[in-house]
């Protein structure tokens, strides 16, 4: 089964996806193929460079094949990316073009920003599964 995590609730990736995902995932005994994971609210603050729950994440995703994608929103809040929402203007308006939203230098390898649209399209045809934490 090819799964996809969303890290929605309070220290799901600094207790769920570090205590026991991401062993699991280390060891290779994790159970489901693992294809994605998008981060929300301050759960993106495990993917800055020298948190060592980041750097072992992007190394396994790396390695696995995994998407790890924040949303543009909070990671723009946060500092964790540079220029404006994807696919609303900032003032909180639809748009029909996505806004130019970069990750910041100070993010680990390999991370992408991104709202639904850009999660769906990254995924498309890769899940069975989505979970939500």
């Amino acid at each position: 089964m090819r799964v996809a995590y969303v890290l929605s609730s309070p220290r799901a990736a600094s207790h769920k996806l570090a205590q026991m995902i991401l062993p699991q995932l280390e060891a290779g005994v994790h159970g489901a193929e693992v294809v994605g994971i998008f981060f929300f609210d301050d759960n993106v603050m495990v993917l800055q460079k020298g948190n060592p729950i980041g750097e072992r994440l992007a190394r396994v995703a790396r390695e696995k094949g995994i998407l790890l994608m924040m949303c543009d929103l909070c990671a723009l809040e946060r500092g964790l990316a540079q220029g404006e929402p994807r696919w609303c203007t900032p003032q909180g308006e639809g748009r029909t073009t996505p806004g130019e939203c970069r990750v910041a230098p100070h993010v680990v390898e390999g991370v992408q920003v991104g709202c639904f649209p850009d999660l769906y399209r990254a995924l498309e045809g890769r899940v069975d599964q989505v979970v939500t934490l």
